[in-house]
C-alpha cells in the first residue's frame, strides 16, 4: 500500500512507519519544514518525505505520491501543554479538512489517533462498545469531536474509517519525561524516588507493540472504533520495582505512604477486538523495558 503518514517524525508515527516499510508498504510521511529525516527512513524508492504542516499541506507534492490509505498522527502533544491547549481545536479544523483533500486525492481509508482519556474511566476494562465516553480535558473534547465528524464524512464520501484509542505507550523514541525515561534517568543518577500513586494501573504498550496494532487495523481493513492497549495493567510500583532490580539500584524505590489518589488509577484496555485481529503483542514488560534501558543510559552508566 502507499500509506500517507502524518506525524511521521514523532514517537509513534516514525515506529508506524519504520515497521510499514519492513512490510512492504510505501510511505509518505509528512515533517514540520525544521524537521529532520528520522534515521532509518532516509529518502528512496519506498519512502517519500513532504515538508509542509496541516494547516498547510504540500498538495502538489502529495498528489504525485498518490496515496492509497492515510494514517493520521499529527496533533499537539507537547508534556504539561497538550491536555488543555487552545490548539487542540485548531488540530480538529485542520485534520478534517486534510482528511477531507486527501480522500479527494484517492485514499479510501483512513485510520486516526484517537486516545484512551475519551472514556469515562472506572474500575473495569474500557470497552468500545459499553463504556460511556466523558470527556474531561480539551485534549479528549476534540478527539472525539474529530471522530464524530470523520464518522460523518466516511458515510458521505464513502472512505473506510477507523478510529484508533491509544493506550499508554512507551519505549524507545519516548520523551525523556515519561515516567519509564524519568525514572531510568533518575535511577542513573543514584536519585530516590518516591512513588506518589504506586498503585496506579494503566496498559502500557511498548511502541513498537503498538506500531503493529495499527498496522493490524491498517491491513485487515478494519472500521470503527476499536481500543489499542495490551488488556494488561500495570502499575506504577511494578515499572519502578523492575527497573530498579535491572538497574541494580531497588533501594531507591520508596513510596509514600499513605500513596497519593490517582482519579485515573485504573486505565485498562478491553483489547478484545485488536485480538480478534490476530494481533498480540510482542514485548512484556521486562523485555520493552530492557529495550529502553539500552537506549536511555549506556552500558557503562547501569
Amino acid at each position: 500500500m502507499k500509506i500517507l503518514v502524518t506525524g511521521a517524525t514523532g514517537f509513534i508515527g516514525s515506529a508506524f512507519s519504520r515497521l510499514a516499510l519492513s512490510r512492504g508498504h510505501s510511505i509518505g510521511g509528512m515533517m514540520l519544514p525544521t524537521e529532520k529525516t528520522p534515521l532509518g527512513l532516509e529518502p528512496n524508492e519506498r519512502t517519500t518525505w513532504f515538508k509542509g504542516t496541516l494547516a498547510e499541506p504540500p498538495w502538489h507534492e502529495i498528489k504525485k505520491f498518490k496515496p492509497e490509505v492515510c494514517v493520521h498522527f499529527a496533533w499537539i502533544a507537547t508534556p504539561g501543554v497538550y491536555l488543555e491547549s487552545p490548539e487542540n481545536e485548531n488540530y480538529f479544523h485542520w485534520s478534517r479538512e486534510f482528511v477531507r483533500r486527501t480522500c479527494e486525492l484517492g485514499a479510501k481509508r483512513i485510520v486516526a489517533a484517537g486516545t484512551c482519556i475519551e472514556y469515562r474511566i472506572t474500575n473495569e476494562k474500557l470497552s468500545e462498545d459499553k463504556t460511556p465516553i466523558e470527556l474531561t480535558t480539551t485534549y479528549a473534547r476534540w478527539k472525539n469531536a474529530l471522530r464524530i465528524a470523520l464518522e460523518e464524512d466516511s458515510k458521505k464520501s464513502g472512505f473506510g474509517f477507523a478510529w484508533t484509542r491509544v493506550f499508554y505507550p512507551y519505549g524507545v523514541g519516548e520523551h525523556p519525561a515519561r515516567l519509564c525515561s524519568s525514572i531510568i534517568q533518575k535511577l542513573g543518577r543514584g536519585e530516590k524516588i518516591e512513588l506518589k500513586t504506586p498503585n496506579s494501573a494503566k496498559d502500557y504498550i511498548y511502541i513498537e507493540d503498538l506500531a503493529s496494532a495499527f498496522l493490524t487495523v491498517l491491513e485487515k481493513q478494519f472500521e470503527g472504533t476499536i481500543n489499542l492497549g495490551t488488556g494488561i495493567g500495570i502499575a506504577v510500583k511494578e515499572i519502578a520495582q523492575t527497573l530498579g532490580q535491572m538497574m541494580h539500584r531497588p533501594e531507591l524505590i520508596k513510596e509514600i505512604d499513605p500513596p497519593q489518589i490517582d482519579p485515573l488509577g485504573y486505565v485498562v484496555a478491553d483489547a478484545s477486538k485488536l485480538r480478534g485481529l490476530g494481533w498480540k503483542p510482542a514485548n512484556d514488560l521486562r523485555r520493552g523495558l530492557g529495550k529502553l534501558l539500552a537506549n536511555v543510559l549506556p552500558s557503562s552508566s547501569r
